[in-house]
Formats: structure tokens, C-alpha cells, sequence
């Protein structure tokens, strides 16, 4: 939310400043008086905007429409400066209204705030998923959890590790090469301690077609990244 809201800010202040520029560019610099003024009806605790019409000297009317200030700043009579749109399209401002300055550097604050909470966002998302995946290769899974349960095997991770590397050691290969063992029963073992244990006597770890077992020999289709 406070990207968009940061961005929809950024455009709106974008499009006050480009109004200021293309007023400041082909806008001519009158001097008029106000003829006329109203003031925004009372509506809670909203800002009540005023709104001025002009008129030249020789007596035509400035063109665009009225002129707007944030608070009551002129009365009918007083005369002052201002830079009028000669085709009629942007309000008149005063030369201090007209500089865009200052929206332009509200523009590019708000613009730069929306791409430093995208990045930040971008970098907790990127850090937040390896931590999750670093986590989900150290615990056991849910059925290796219920081999413990059932059989009350609770030992160690050392204990298991050795338990694999007799396993990998003694173990005979099936036709296809590949020596077989069941996760549940090293549920202190992740897939990928395996294959580290796998590859300190020797073997590779496969990735493809375990169906339930870890599969692992000296030559594999695809092989679990290690430790």
C-alpha cells in the first residue's frame, strides 16, 4: 500500500509541476485585479480553497480559469501580478505559485521512496525465501517425525549419519546400480546431508525417480545438491 500510495503521490505531484513549467514557458506575466471571489463551502475539517476571478487593466478578463490559493490571501480590489495561459487551458498563478521547484522535488522524493520500498521489499523477500529453504533442508519432514514417534528411534544426528555411511559402505546395488535406503529412518537428515555423506565415501546422491527413497550411486540421472 505505501508503494502505490507513494507512486499515485508522486504522479499527482509530477503533473502539478509539469502544469507550473508549461505555464512558466508560454504563459504571459499581466498585471490584473480581482473582481470576484469565493470561497469553498465548509465540508468537515477540509481545507477550504479560494478562487479569484481576474480581470486586465483595460478591463478584459485574464484567461483560463479562476485562479486558486490554499487560504484567503486576496479581496476584490487588489491588484497584483500573475502569469496568464494565453490559450485559456491553465489557471493563472502568481510567479511565486508558478515555480514548480518545489513539486518537482516532492515528485522525486515520493518517486524515490516507492523504488527504495520496492528494493527493500525485493531484498526481504529473496533473504526471507533462503532463510525458509535453508530451514526446510535442516528439519525432518512430517513423515520422517512419525517414524520417530512409531519406533521410538530418537537417536542422534552424528548417530545417523554414521548409521547412512554403513549403509553406503555394505549395502548392495540394485540392477540399475543404485543402492537403496529408506528417509524415515534418518529423520535428523535432510536430502542433502545425505548426499554430502554420500559424496565423502564416494557416491552421488540422485535427484529423479527416488519414489520414496533416497537412491544413491556413482553415477546418477540428476544429482541432489550437497552440503
Amino acid at each position: 500500500m505505501f508503494i502505490v500510495l507513494a507512486s499515485v503521490m508522486s504522479a499527482g505531484v509530477a503533473g502539478m509541476a509539469r502544469g507550473d513549467l508549461t505555464l512558466q514557458q508560454r504563459g504571459d506575466r499581466v498585471t490584473a485585479t480581482v473582481v470576484k471571489e469565493r470561497i469553498d463551502p465548509i465540508q468537515g475539517r477540509k481545507a477550504r480553497q479560494s478562487h479569484y476571478t481576474l480581470q486586465r487593466r483595460d478591463g478584459t478578463p485574464v484567461p483560463g480559469p479562476e485562479m486558486t490559493t490554499q487560504s484567503d490571501r486576496y479581496d476584490v480590489g487588489n491588484v497584483l501580478t500573475v502569469i496568464a495561459d494565453p490559450q485559456g487551458k491553465l489557471a493563472p498563478r502568481t510567479p511565486d505559485q508558478a515555480s514548480a521547484t518545489g513539486e518537482l522535488a516532492g515528485s522525486g522524493a515520493l518517486a524515490l521512496l516507492a523504488l527504495a520500498a520496492v528494493g527493500w521489499m525485493t531484498w526481504r523477500g529473496s533473504d526471507a525465501g533462503r532463510r525458509r529453504a535453508a530451514e526446510k533442508g535442516k528439519k525432518p519432514s512430517g513423515t520422517q517425525k512419525a517414524y520417530q514417534v512409531v519406533t521410538g528411534d530418537h537417536s542422534t544426528e552424528a548417530e545417523q549419519e554414521e548409521k547412512l555411511r554403513e549403509a553406503l559402505r555394505t549395502y548392495p546395488t540394485d540392477r540399475r546400480g543404485y543402492i537403496k535406503v529408506l528417509p524415515e529412518e534418518y529423520p535428523g537428515l535432510s536430502q542433502q546431508r545425505a548426499a554430502r555423506i554420500a559424496w565423502e565415501v564416494g557416491l552421488r546422491a540422485e535427484a529423479a525417480g527416488n519414489r520414496g527413497s533416497w537412491r544413491f550411486g556413482e553415477n546418477v540421472l540428476e544429482e541432489v545438491p550437497h552440503e
